[in-house]
């Protein structure tokens, strides 16, 4: 059996995870509305890993014999500005997601700590990757066909293929 303390941690991640969820689909329809289809197509892809990430939590919390509580889910914003500012907005968010995990492993017991191990790791891969779409839009700053590039080289993004 879970901790009660541990098991609202856990219930609370699982909402922080629902809520990217939400964030990245806000996103996509920031880039939909704005003309990049690649764009938006990315952040769509994130979305549904993101739900996936929420779903392990979902899981695990069950299979600990805790109980899921559903929280509501916070309304994302519906404007992000420029394609870099959108991808920073992401970044910031990943790093927010970051610390929330590691703050719930300090407060974990091992068998919640090697559950969290995996989602440790792939936060760093989620922040790297995310920092270098940053970049390379700085790089690109307000040239249209460097972000019409971009745009193509992430809409080819496919579900089940690593990110860019």
């Amino acid at each position: 059996m879970l901790d009660p303390t541990l098991e609202q941690s856990l219930n609370d991640q699982l909402n922080r995870e629902q809520y990217s969820s939400y964030l990245y689909l806000a996103i996509a329809a920031h880039f939909d509305a704005a003309g990049f289809p690649g764009f938006a197509g990315w952040m769509r892809i994130q979305a549904d890993e993101e739900h996936l990430h929420a779903m392990r939590f979902f899981d695990f919390i069950g299979d600990r014999g805790g109980r899921v509580r559903l929280q509501a889910i916070a309304e994302p914003p519906v404007a992000f500005g420029t394609p870099l500012e959108a991808f920073e907005a992401s970044l910031a968010h990943e790093r927010y997601i970051t610390e929330s995990i590691e703050s719930l492993y300090a407060g974990s017991d091992r068998t919640t700590q090697a559950f969290l191990d995996w989602f440790l790791s792939e936060q760093v891969e989620e922040e790297k990757t995310v920092s270098d779409i940053v970049d390379a839009l700085r790089l690109a700053a307000d040239s249209g066909p460097a972000l019409l590039l971009l745009d193509r080289e992430l809409g080819a993004r496919t579900a089940g293929t690593p990110q860019v």
